[in-house]
């Protein structure tokens, strides 16, 4: 994505007494997704962290073993507590509560069950470390009054990375229900803990403005987008290693999707249109990643013999795997499809690729492309397929200077220089 600031920020350069004060910064970072989570918001947020390390921060982070987005522990982690140094940060964890299907208010639960388990290392490490920033990260947004207590006795200033609408997202998607009292009171405890930050920053506009409707004062609130290191992720000069690896021919069009598989992605969509696809067996389509409804996909999709489904691939040949596409889709479910621009759309500008989106016309996401991408309306499986095979005639050049523009903008290195300014500095 764009790397963004909408905020007046304080450089990071400046001199020796900058290199003095940002070594005497002391930061707690809370939140529950962390590194090496691959996915969403814990690579984001580990990144932060070793960044603000290499400026010779202090920096501590509570979090939870890494479960995203497959909600079960991986890399060896246990579901307990735990303290160790990683790349130069200390790391505690805490447990959570899991289970297979974290569906309905499962998904209210482990958010919730971290707050608890949690609660007493954040308000003890605040405390005794008395750092001058507290980072909370939402989602979720459960934990953060006791970060905000904390920091109010050992004063701290406060900051809120946004990365998800959390609240809104789980009505959107049916996680919560529908019920009127529950939404007033999911609500009201949101509007209540964003007014006590110092500073709350977020990944796009339309996020902007609902956290200004919410009550965020517009001199707190800044907005700066989830970035992509181009170093990294970049358009290949020749064909990827993994279209022989999987087998496909030189003349098959790959539609891939790599990322969560959650109810918010909307996959049904693009697996309806697949479904509608299966009878030009050029059209292959890879769903590549972890998540909650992946069971599920594999059972309702599994016989379709276009459609394949992968694990995510190691971030070090993450760039061979996206260069793999001839067409990137990014669906989203119609109800999530404007709260939040989704982190894996640097990737797939960064790799110089087209792309099919699923966006209503006005939605910031169908602004922010424009030319860069092929638009069609959420949930709608026939258009998505029509729209697959319109991109199969397009040249593929078409678009692409639009897509480079954008991917210029995510600079991974102004991205993160941004944040961390804005982090370092909260009045």
């Amino acid at each position: 994505m764009e790397a963004l600031v909408e905020a007046d920020a304080p450089a990071l350069g400046g001199g020796e007494a900058r290199a003095d004060a940002l070594w005497r910064r002391r930061i707690v970072v809370y939140g529950m997704n962390y590194a090496p989570e691959m996915a969403g918001v814990g690579r984001y947020t580990g990144e932060i962290a070793e960044h603000m390390v290499s400026l010779g921060m202090d920096v501590s982070v509570i979090t939870t073993p890494p479960h995203y987005p497959g909600w079960k522990m991986t890399g060896g982690y246990r579901n307990g507590y735990s303290t160790r140094r990683e790349n130069g940060v200390k790391v505690h964890r805490t447990p959570l509560l899991l289970r297979q299907r974290m569906r309905g208010i499962w998904r209210l639960m482990a958010p919730l069950s971290f707050a608890v388990t949690s609660a007493p290392l954040v308000f003890w490490q605040v405390l005794r470390t008395r750092p001058d920033t507290v980072f909370c990260v939402e989602p979720t947004l459960f934990a953060a009054p006791i970060a905000q207590l904390a920091a109010w006795l050992s004063g701290a200033r406060t900051v809120l990375h946004v990365q998800d609408l959390e609240v809104d997202a789980a009505f959107a998607v049916g996680h919560l229900g529908s019920k009127p009292w529950l939404k007033r009171l999911g609500h009201a405890f949101e509007r209540f803990t964003l007014g006590r930050f110092d500073r709350v920053i977020t990944i796009s506009n339309r996020m902007a403005e609902k956290l200004g409707e919410k009550g965020v004062a517009q001199d707190r609130l800044a907005v700066v987008r989830n970035w992509v290191d181009l170093s990294h992720i970049y358009p290949m000069d020749q064909t990827s290693p993994y279209r022989a690896e999987l087998g496909y021919q030189p003349d098959d069009f790959v539609v891939l999707y790599s990322g969560n598989l959650g109810a918010k992605q909307g996959l049904p969509v693009l697996l309806d249109a697949a479904e509608q696809l299966k009878d030009n067996p050029r059209i292959k389509f890879v769903i590549a990643g972890e998540g909650p409804v992946k069971a599920e996909l594999e059972a309702l999709y599994g016989h379709l013999q276009t459609v394949r489904f992968l694990p995510f691939q190691p971030y070090a040949r993450l760039n061979d795997f996206l260069n793999m596409a001839d067409l990137h889709a990014l669906p989203q479910d119609k109800g999530a499809a404007d709260l939040v621009l989704p982190s894996k759309l640097g990737g797939m500008l960064a790799s110089g690729k087209p792309l099919i989106v699923t966006a209503d016309p006005g939605t910031e996401l169908a602004d922010f492309l424009g030319t860069a991408a092929v638009i069609t309306p959420p949930g709608d499986a026939r258009a998505l397929a029509e729209g697959i095979l319109g991109a199969m005639r397009m040249p593929k050049s078409e678009g692409a200077e639009e897509r480079a523009r954008l991917a210029r903008q995510a600079s991974k290195s102004e991205g993160i220089t941004a944040l961390i300014s804005l982090v370092s500095n909260a009045a």
